[in-house]
């Protein structure tokens, strides 16, 4: 089966490549960050590009997105038009493709907001704080439509994914990694803000599981978390941060935004029962191997 993942550049989506190109799988990308000239160079805002990239996939891993908060307040348009007219334009390419190609859509936490409970089970009601969450959640809505056409179509929610160095270095796990490695100091915007933080690895574990519960023909199911269940501190993050190394690096608290969710914690049973996953690698363990890592970096360029 021809797999395309969109957004294939970014983190989740080089870490599936990586995982489908060991597999032995036949897959490709379309992501803007791709060199110009290259084959999977193209923009999920452009129908076009879509139609052709789509034509010659059977299975869709939808994965492009203006994918940070903090971008989404900052451009709305290109968040709405990138996360929700990208969507369509990908479910409207596989609804006129013949045969119609399986898609799995990603999705987000921020798409409860500020949740009344923890944890959050995938039936909790959908009230996003920002432009971001609510692009999302309008995504979300279009796979419904897509699915009530006869598109095979899913949604997974992702939770505060981590464990690479490539990361945008001012997201909060490889922020805190990164400067615990080198005895910097660690700003926790809100030590007391709690979120489940799922290791890439259990992240591309749970997408290719949802694969192949659908190239085997079973029935689309509703809405996934791929969480740990585990709440987890950002206080407590930076002291597993400094922790893991030598300790030299220091805290100091900042100032929260207003559209930052404070709070999650997913209910990762429904995975567990549709998909049969769970998460393996506990974030001591994610948080250890990432500061390691940082230090081995530094320590081949003072080489």
């Amino acid at each position: 089966m021809r797999i395309g993942i969109t957004g294939s550049e970014g983190l989740i989506g080089t870490a599936l490549g990586r995982s489908l190109t060991k597999a032995g799988r036949e897959w490709r990308g379309l992501d803007l960050r791709a060199a110009p000239d290259a084959a999977g160079h193209g923009d999920v805002k452009d129908p076009l590009a879509v139609e052709q990239f789509v034509a010659n996939c059977e299975l869709v891993v939808h994965l492009a997105a203006v994918s940070r908060v903090v971008w989404g307040e900052r451009d709305p348009a290109l968040c709405w038009s990138t996360n929700v007219d990208g969507t369509q334009n990908v479910l409207e390419a596989a609804l006129r493709k013949s045969p119609r190609p399986a898609v799995i859509v990603a999705s987000s936490r921020e798409v409860y907001g500020e949740p009344a409970r923890l944890p959050v089970p995938e039936a909790a009601l959908l009230r996003p704080l920002n432009v971001y969450g609510r692009s999302k959640e309008a995504a979300e809505r279009a796979v419904r439509r897509a699915r009530e056409r006869g598109l095979r179509a899913v949604v997974l929610r992702f939770s505060n994914v981590y464990g690479s160095v490539d990361d945008h270095p001012d997201r909060v796990v490889p922020a805190f990694a990164r400067a615990a490695a080198h005895g910097g100091v660690l700003r926790v915007d809100g030590p007391d803000h709690t979120f489940d933080f799922c290791h890439i690895d259990d992240c591309v574990d749970g997408i290719l599981r949802a694969i192949e519960h659908l190239e085997e023909g079973r029935p689309p199911f509703d809405p996934i978390h791929l969480v740990t269940g585990r709440a987890t501190t950002l206080g407590r993050l930076a002291s597993i941060s400094i922790a893991a190394s030598d300790g030299a690096a220091s805290v100091r608290v900042g100032k929260t935004r207003a559209y930052d969710v404070a709070r999650f914690v997913g209910c990762p049973d429904r995975a567990a029962r549709t998909l049969g996953w769970r998460a393996r690698r506990s974030v001591e363990w994610g948080v250890a191997a990432l500061v390691d890592e940082f230090r081995q970096i530094e320590a081949r360029s003072g080489a």
